[in-house]
């Protein structure tokens, strides 16, 4: 199995040398796709060891969708969106083989939030019955699939939010979805600095306006105010 991480970033030079660090322990190939960093993210991606793209304008889904193409041109067996906050546990790659022997097209894992003070302790319950009862993992959460079933959903739409719940949705339709039980750690920051109870409700308010058939574009403005 060949697999490649693709890994979206913009103004990382903090962090992403550490990303990148983190993130190559688990694949083959792992490509970040800058969407127009004005600091040194490129330069300290490339010294880490990855490929770097520069997607033509900032968006997650376009950058994803940017740096999965280069993926598949280059004939990798299996995608794994790994956003620059998140690290993956230590069997990730173990888990993900087994995922797909068991004839999943696609998944990804449950969460951890990292500081993680009580009331998130509580919210990554929430996530966790979200995540089983829906089979739908999103961004945060290390979304994978193989290049057929990334294919055949039409993979990453440019949407200016939603683009990870957009895509799960649709990957759904290939086959079934592995909830992987081990966790990915992802950053709490936005949900420590807006607050944990507001940014949570935020965004189901927006899940569920999604759900209902209100376009991405009109979800942005209220999406903003979680970011």
């Amino acid at each position: 199995m060949h697999l490649t991480i693709v890994m979206p970033v913009l103004e990382e030079e903090a962090t992403v040398k550490a990303a990148v660090g983190a993130a190559r322990n688990h694949c083959d190939d792992l490509i970040v796709v800058d969407g127009g960093s004005r600091d040194r993210t490129v330069e300290l991606a490339r010294q880490a060891g990855a490929k770097v793209a520069t997607a033509p304008r900032p968006g997650r889904g376009l950058q994803l969708r940017t740096g999965a193409a280069l993926a598949l041109d280059a004939g990798t067996d299996v995608l794994l969106f790994l956003h620059a906050d998140t690290r993956l546990p230590v069997s990730a790659r173990t888990a993900i083989e087994g995922a797909l022997a068991g004839n999943a097209v696609g998944g990804g894992f449950l969460v951890d939030f990292e500081p993680a003070p009580p009331l998130l302790r509580l919210g990554r319950g929430l996530v966790d019955l979200r995540t089983r009862r829906l089979r739908a993992p999103l961004g945060d959460q290390a979304q994978f699939a193989t290049a057929a079933a990334y294919t055949g959903s039409g993979g990453f739409a440019d949407l200016p939010i939603l683009e990870d719940l957009d895509f799960i949705r649709r990957l759904r339709r290939q086959g079934s979805i592995s909830i992987i039980s081990e966790r990915a750690t992802t950053s709490s920051r936005r949900f420590i600095e807006r607050g944990v109870v507001r940014t949570v409700a935020t965004n189901w308010l927006i899940w569920l306006l999604f759900a209902a058939g209100v376009k991405p574009t009109r979800l942005a403005g209220l999406y903003a105010l979680v970011r």
